[in-house]
């Protein structure tokens, strides 16, 4: 009964985010969960606006992501990019014909003047998504990678088309220092009982949002994170490289260490128990479970594990 009458709200960007939310959304009823998507990685291509963490995770909630890559579209066709690389333009990043009508319609709303928060209000009404989902801000805000081969690079360029290969140096927020919160999520962190952060990237996917809603985390309450690093890999992208080469022991411990000014939980996978003890030590209360989500029954048991975690305080 807890759970139904309490509210959570969880931070997620990329694959690993979304497989977590979609886990939350199928035990927790929607007015009981709010998930604050990154936006940092946003860009423009072909003058569209796109959202690629949004939309993973919008199209995940749906059942519309593709099952293969995590993202994108199921069922998804190419016809349009086809014709763009015949006629020699850019095709370095993969846009789908589906996909395509979602940046379509959100670049032309935007034009018009509505905020990206309202847009995706009414996309996850139209694709049946019950819970709410909301971007990180209505204002821009884009993560720039530093690197040691091109200098500064805007994210997708880093990670789509140099396949997260050059050698992090380190990141900013252009724009996260202005950029307005939503207030439905002010308001969300203000009421949580809980806060989750998913086994997303923390550099390039939670701390963006962080830059925006550090000041309103609630004190007091519970900080969880589930952690994207596993026996020293990460489950999906460039997280470990990215602590590798910036001096940092790419391990569970360091992700911990990252979130420790926020966090009260840490959830460690069973093959990382060995890390339970050192983790403690900071002051965090740590969890293990089986942290890895192949299927769709292995989100909701994580996210099952995560609610359980909290309620045992």
């Amino acid at each position: 009964m807890a759970r139904l009458t309490s509210h959570y709200v969880a931070l997620a960007g990329g694959v690993g985010g979304a497989k977590l939310a979609h886990g939350l959304a199928q035990i927790l009823p929607p007015q009981a969960l709010t998930i604050l998507v990154n936006t940092g990685d946003d860009f423009e291509h072909f003058g569209l606006t796109i959202c690629p963490d949004l939309d993973t995770v919008c199209y995940t909630l749906a059942g519309l992501a593709n099952p293969e890559t995590g993202w994108g579209r199921r069922e998804e066709s190419w016809r349009a990019l086809e014709n763009v690389r015949r006629l020699g333009g850019p095709d370095w990043f993969r846009l789908g014909d589906q996909d395509l009508g979602t940046h379509l319609e959100r670049t032309r709303r935007l034009r018009e003047g509505q905020p990206l928060s309202a847009i995706t209000r009414d996309f996850c009404r139209a694709w049946g998504i019950a819970h709410r989902v909301l971007p990180m801000s209505d204002d821009p805000v884009r993560t720039i990678v530093t690197t040691e081969e091109y200098g500064d690079l805007p994210f997708q360029e880093y990670f789509v088309r140099y396949a997260w290969q050059p050698r992090v140096r380190g990141f900013r927020f252009q724009g996260a220092a202005t950029a307005r919160p939503i207030p439905e999520a002010v308001k969300a962190l203000a009421e949580a009982d809980a806060i989750i952060l998913c086994p997303s990237n923390p550099w390039v996917s939670i701390d963006p949002i962080l830059a925006v809603y550090a000041p309103y985390l609630p004190k007091a309450k519970p900080v969880i994170a589930v952690s994207p690093i596993i026996g020293g890999q990460a489950v999906k992208g460039p997280a470990a490289k990215m602590f590798t080469e910036l001096g940092i022991e790419a391990s569970a411990r360091s992700v911990a260490e990252h979130y420790r000014p926020y966090l009260t939980d840490f959830v460690l996978d069973q093959a990382d128990a060995a890390l339970q003890e050192s983790i403690a030590s900071m002051g965090i209360r740590v969890h293990l479970a089986q942290t890895l989500m192949h299927t769709e029954a292995d989100r909701r048991r994580l996210a099952e594990d995560v609610l359980n975690f909290i309620h045992q305080r």
